[in-house]
């Protein structure tokens, strides 16, 4: 990508704030995931990055996470199969023995100008890889986490906003704040936050490579601050979300929006 997404390579520094956890991060790979991973690695905590097929971008990421002296642990898949997101959160407790933090951020999208275009394919893909994985992934971590442990689902502006022309997508990330919330007031007796997260316009691959080029260029421009926001600018929101410090917060969603305001 021109120019390259900033997900905190050479600019994020850590404070310890997530020292001796554990976490699960899906679409860790690149854009928001890669800079979350790396973050949480430079608070303190070790990572399994979930990726699709990208094992390049995956690697990169972890070497990022073991250059700051953090255990990396690559697992790629389809989260659209329930039981591959079973056997993630298997894998991160056999190499953890527990998860502290599971973030819920891999997704697809692509534009449409017409319903018509959606084909039911990748409309029940679109569902199952951004929505029904945070169900399956959230049902088997349960088990092994703990009072104090934090689930984090990626929502979007586009949950009370929605662009017309990401239709099935815009509709998977109202879902998620909306369980985000269902759970947290279910989770909230065992001591366990779950909370939302909703960037505005924020350059990632999954920009390019699904919107047409006009769009790509003015992409971000619509913000009150007038540009689309960068990976590592999220990543502080998913920290503190993250920590010991948000000990009180939860239920909420949180707009890191560029000035766009959600309801």
């Amino acid at each position: 990508m021109r120019p390259r997404p900033d997900c905190g390579e050479e600019s994020y520094e850590g404070h310890d704030r997530l020292h001796g956890k554990a976490a699960l991060v899906t679409g860790a790979d690149s854009g928001i995931g890669r800079a979350v991973a790396i973050a949480y690695a430079r608070e303190g905590a070790d990572v399994l990055i979930s990726y699709l097929d990208e094992h390049d971008d995956a690697a990169e990421t972890a070497k990022y996470v073991e250059d700051a002296g953090r255990r990396a642990i690559l697992v790629s898949g389809d989260l659209a199969d329930p039981q591959h997101c079973r056997d993630l959160v298997a894998k991160a407790v056999e190499e953890f023995g527990r998860i502290d933090v599971l973030v819920n951020n891999a997704a697809y999208q692509m534009t449409h100008e017409t319903i018509e275009e959606v084909s039911d394919e990748e409309w029940d893909h679109t569902i199952a890889t951004n929505f029904s994985a945070m169900f399956h992934l959230c049902k088997a971590a349960l088990p092994h986490m703990q009072a104090g442990s934090s689930i984090i689902g990626s929502s979007s502006v586009n949950s009370d906003m929605p662009n017309p022309t990401l239709a099935p997508y815009a509709a998977t990330k109202a879902a998620i704040a909306n369980f985000s919330a269902s759970l947290a007031q279910l989770l909230g007796d065992r001591g366990i936050r779950v909370n939302s997260v909703a960037p505005g316009p924020v350059w990632t691959p999954l920009i390019p490579s699904t919107m047409p080029p006009e769009r790509v260029e003015e992409f971000g421009d619509n913000t009150p601050l007038g540009r689309p926001g960068q990976p590592v600018e999220l990543a502080p929101v998913y920290v503190l979300l993250a920590s010991d410090e948000a000990s009180y917060i939860s239920g909420a969603r949180v707009a890191v929006t560029g000035g766009k305001p959600i309801l």
